[in-house]
């Protein structure tokens, strides 16, 4: 079946083939690792336009990745041909974050307005970050670094594409 109707997003990419029986180990792309685990309903392919649905057998997470045996691989050389494809889930079966966090791509694409209602720009990118994540704002050739913590980032609205950022004196230099 194709994964036309569905939103999927990216939550695994496939890096090598573990064993002769078909299973895979999958380089995790999500903070929710161990959900990894539960997965039973999955796409898989290069994008997620041509992603195909299959199911999961079991999936055991590991310190080094997460192993993971798809219904319709039983050997190595299957195995093998998936390496390079990403795991992807269908937006119904995707984490639900608590209120005030947000998926990186729900980030992306923002309209960022400062204190003084001008528009800084868009957010192009999340640098991930050990003691936060930075927002990218890019408007032309300028770029905006914003700390992604609440002295800067005032709200933050998916809907309407906007955050509301307080930037202080040096940052937009």
């Amino acid at each position: 079946m194709s994964s036309s109707k569905h939103v999927l997003f990216a939550v695994g990419e496939f890096v090598k083939a573990f064993g002769i029986k078909g299973e895979i180990v999958v380089r995790p792309m999500t903070d929710s690792v161990q959900r990894l685990g539960k997965l039973r309903r999955v796409f898989v392919g290069p994008t997620a336009e041509t992603a195909q649905e299959t199911t999961v057998e079991f999936a055991r997470v590991e310190r080094r990745g997460v192993r993971v045996k798809l219904s319709h691989v039983d050997d190595r050389i299957v195995a093998e041909r998936i390496v390079g494809a990403l795991l992807f889930v269908d937006e119904t079966d995707r984490t639900r974050l608590p209120k005030g966090r947000y998926f990186i791509h729900d980030i992306v694409g923002l309209t960022v307005i400062d204190q003084g209602h001008r528009t800084i720009g868009t957010v192009t990118d999340v640098l991930r970050m050990p003691a936060h994540d930075v927002y990218v704002v890019r408007s032309g050739d300028r770029e905006v670094m914003v700390p992604a913590v609440k002295q800067f980032i005032k709200s933050i609205d998916v809907k309407t594409k906007t955050m509301r950022v307080h930037l202080i004196e040096g940052m937009t230099e």
